[in-house]
């Protein structure tokens, strides 16, 4: 279970989604993840995507 802090500033309990747990895929904290969010319950979620890190290139003038 993971504390998500959402856009909005809101924490949410998160868990994994089994296709996630079962790629064996990290998740850790700072990472930026995508959220199905409970329809019965607005403090729950499903973490169903763990998002890119946004890499900089340095292109050298040589």
């Amino acid at each position: 279970m993971f504390r998500v802090r959402l856009d909005n500033q809101d924490i949410i309990l998160g868990y994994i989604s089994g296709r996630i747990r079962r790629s064996f895929i990290r998740i850790l904290p700072g990472d930026r993840v995508k959220i199905e969010m409970s329809r019965y319950d607005s403090t729950r979620g499903r973490i169903i995507y763990r998002l890119r890190k946004k890499i900089r290139t340095i292109r050298s003038l040589f």
